[in-house]
């Protein structure tokens, strides 16, 4: 998400729809043995982490939209920052 400060919430979803396909594709590309398992993991890791964000990201969105503020306020957390929330 190159610039969330002007997305919406239809942008996020539709960004995590994008980025659930590439799972499905690496997910099937392993079984047909056209990368390994290890280049699987990785580049899956790196998907779960832009999830994560993404996710962060619309309840970010939510939560200023219900309280009163500007959605537009929300931005992408660092990885490191959304990957250590505990749920």
């Amino acid at each position: 998400m190159a610039d969330a400060n002007k997305s919406t919430d239809s942008d996020a979803l539709a960004h995590i729809r994008e980025l659930v396909a590439q799972e499905k594709a690496l997910r099937a590309q392993v079984q047909q043995g056209a990368i390994s398992s290890e280049e699987e993991q990785e580049r899956l890791r790196r998907l779960e982490v832009e999830l994560d964000q993404c996710w962060d990201l619309l309840r970010q969105r939510r939560a200023l939209r219900e309280t009163g503020g500007d959605p537009r306020d929300a931005t992408v957390r660092p990885a490191d920052e959304v990957e250590g929330y505990i749920n």
